[in-house]
Formats: C-alpha cells, sequence, structure tokens
C-alpha cells in the first residue's frame, strides 16, 4: 500500500507508525492481521488523519475538483524530476469563510429562539459590604455523554442541568450573605464547539449528548436561571465565561451574549475581556482567573502580575483560580495563593479508559475587602445529589 508522505507532517507517533507498517502490504486485512491488531483500527485511524489533515488545509487528489469541502486552495508546491516531468505535488488548502460561519450560525439561531425571560428580581436581603462569594465551576462539559456502567456515573444534558442548578442553590444557602458573587465559570462548560462532536484544535472525537443547538439552548437558559438566583442573593453579580480548550468559539460568543442580556441590569457585570486571563479586584484583595489550558499552575504567577500589574500592585492579597485537569491542588508562592479546582461532571468514556479519575465537587470561596481569603465551603455533587 502507498501513502500521501505528506501526511506525516499532521500524524501522530502512533499513526505514523501504522503507515510504516502498512506499507508493506497489499491490503489492511492483511497488514492488520499480520501485525496483530484489532480489524480496521489502522484504516480507521488513518481515515481520521486524512479528515484532520483536510481540516488543516492539506487534501491532494481526494476530492472531485481537488479541494475539501468547506476549503480553497491555497499554497502549492511542485517537485519536478531532472526532465521536467511533475514528480510530487503538495497543496495547502484554507477554510471557507462560510464554513468556518456555520457552528457561528447555530448558535446565532439557538439565540433567536423565543427564551422566556426570568422575571426581575427584587433585592431585599441583608449583606455584608466587605464579602464576596467566588461561586468556581469549571470543566462542567455540558452535551457530554456518559454510560454508568463504563465510567462509574452516567452523564447528559438534563443530569447536567438539574445538576448544576441543584448545586447553585446548596451553594447559595450555605455561603454567607455576601455584597458581591462571581460566577466563576472556567471554561470547558461546553463539551463541544460546533457542529461536529469534535475537539477543536486536535479533533478527536467525543461522546456527545444531543446536537449543538440543543446544548448552547440548556446552556443559555441554565446560565439565566443561575444569574437570577445569585441575584437573589448579593446585591451584585460578576459573570465571568472563560475561554476554555473545549469551547474556545462558544466561550467568545457566550460572553457578548449575557453581556447583551444585561446591559440593562445595573447589578450584574460581564466580563468581556478576549485574553483568557482574567481579574477581580476586591478592595486590597485581587483575584485572578484562566482554564489552564495555556499555563500550568505553576507558571500563572508571573502572568498575572505582568498582565494586571497595577491591580497587583494595588492590593495585598492575591488568590488564582484554574481548572483544566480536573483534580485538586494548591500552589503557594512569596505573591499569591494559586489553586487548581476539581470539576462536578462525571467522567466520560475518554477519562475513564485512561485512569484520569478526579473527585467531583466545586467550591465557594469567601473573600475579605481587607483580609483576604476568610471562608471555604466544598459542595460534592454526590452530597447535592443525595439531596
Amino acid at each position: 500500500m502507498q501513502f500521501d508522505p505528506g501526511l506525516l507532517e499532521y500524524a501522530t507517533p502512533r499513526q505514523r507508525e501504522y503507515i510504516r507498517a502498512m506499507e508493506q502490504y497489499d491490503t489492511w486485512s492483511d497488514g492488520e492481521r499480520a501485525e496483530g491488531w484489532a480489524h480496521d483500527v489502522a484504516r480507521r485511524s488513518i481515515e481520521r488523519l486524512k479528515a484532520y489533515a483536510a481540516s488543516k488545509g492539506y487534501a491532494p487528489g481526494h476530492f472531485v475538483n481537488g479541494t475539501a469541502p468547506g476549503n480553497r486552495m491555497g499554497k502549492v508546491t511542485i517537485q519536478r524530476a531532472a526532465d521536467g516531468s511533475i514528480e510530487r505535488t503538495w497543496e495547502r488548502q484554507h477554510p471557507e469563510a462560510e464554513a468556518l460561519l456555520v457552528a457561528l450560525r447555530a448558535a446565532v439561531d439557538a439565540m433567536r429562539e423565543e427564551v422566556i425571560p426570568e422575571p426581575p428580581v427584587p433585592f431585599m436581603a441583608r449583606v455584608r459590604a466587605d464579602l464576596l462569594n467566588c461561586y468556581v465551576i469549571t470543566d462542567y462539559h455540558l452535551g457530554a455523554m456518559a454510560w454508568g456502567e463504563e465510567t462509574g456515573a452516567d452523564w447528559d444534558l438534563k443530569i447536567a442541568e438539574r445538576l448544576l442548578v441543584n448545586w447553585f442553590s446548596a451553594a447559595i444557602d450555605l455561603a454567607p450573605n455576601a455584597h458581591t458573587a462571581v460566577f466563576a465559570q472556567l471554561g470547558d462548560f461546553l463539551h463541544w464547539d460546533g457542529l461536529e462532536a469534535v475537539t477543536p484544535t486536535s479533533k478527536h472525537v467525543l461522546d456527545a449528548d444531543s446536537r449543538f443547538q440543543k446544548m448552547i439552548r440548556v446552556a443559555i437558559a441554565v446560565i439565566r436561571r443561575i444569574v437570577g438566583m445569585l441575584l437573589a442573593k448579593h446585591e451584585r453579580v460578576i459573570l465571568l465565561m472563560a475561554e476554555g480548550n473545549h469551547d474556545l468559539a462558544s466561550s467568545a460568543w457566550m460572553r457578548e451574549l449575557f453581556a447583551a442580556l444585561y446591559a440593562d441590569e445595573p447589578r450584574v457585570e460581564v466580563i468581556t475581556r478576549p485574553d483568557p486571563y482574567y481579574c477581580v479586584e476586591w478592595g486590597d484583595t485581587s483575584l485572578f482567573f484562566h482554564h489552564g489550558h495555556k499555563k500550568k499552575l505553576t507558571a500563572l504567577e508571573t502572568v498575572f502580575i505582568a498582565k494586571f500589574r497595577e491591580v497587583f500592585g494595588r492590593t495585598r492579597h492575591s488568590y488564582a483560580h484554574t481548572g483544566h485537569l480536573h483534580h485538586d491542588r494548591v500552589e503557594e508562592t512569596n505573591t499569591m495563593r494559586l489553586e487548581q479546582h476539581r470539576t462536578l461532571a462525571a467522567p466520560d468514556s475518554h477519562a475513564s479508559r485512561g485512569g484520569w479519575l478526579s473527585g467531583r465537587d466545586a467550591k465557594v470561596v469567601t473573600y475579605h475587602r481587607r483580609f483576604g481569603r476568610v471562608v471555604e465551603q466544598v459542595v460534592p455533587a454526590e452530597m447535592v445529589e443525595a439531596a
């Protein structure tokens, strides 16, 4: 069998192994049987490789018109023999703007669905003016599908929606009566980021529940409901929809959508910062946030100080929050306390089969204007489900 050598540029080490081995055989079946591989494992892997290469604009000769669907021809490199004949051609194709807008159109269509607005929430509670409650949710993976027999716990859209609302109900009851709430959604709130249930950058196939538009509809509804719950307890609500590696584009439209939805609500502030590092200043306390997909926990300290130099200089107590790896971890440096958080979501088959397991909980951390971190409430998913 012969393979396009240009594919090697886009292949994983395992896919390169498949290609080198299969070049010795005439058919997929012969090679897989001789190498002791499962039926179709190599063929399917190389098909995924070709699809990934095409998504990056490399798909020579695989389509009727020589161009991958939704792509346009870009740079073409030709290798000629000494006599001038063409020996090999490398094509670079690029996604058309129209194709890139497909996922965005789906999001816009979902936003245009008739949504019954939540009634205005009158604020009559007594609050501590010097306290802020930070509700940290990360890696929620709304839209993921998990089968309990395989992963240890079931997970789908309905379960995720119910758990998140019930978690906030319990967390709000446990938290002090603070003046301000930060809904710190630290990324990967949505499990996938377009019409295809794959990761945005690596194009790994994901276990997904339902359709992209339905997932968007549930996300919008549940966040609006939670903001209403927070407004009933807190005088001010700050909404942060951080960028994650699973929802690179969707986090952007969520920020802009909720900024528009609450434009006339003076008690709600939506952080629309496009850079994936965020900051909230609370008196002498500074809070920093990042999903964790760009910088590891131990490397975040200097990034936050550099990006928010003035805020850091004005405050005496600094705290950073991150997610991404689904495990609790705390690092304390000379300048700040950095905390990596767990997720409430059940593991999917990829995590379960890979042995990447963790406890399931989320926290409400209370900060004082003068004294920094003063209270922490841990609310496990199991406790919420049991209630």
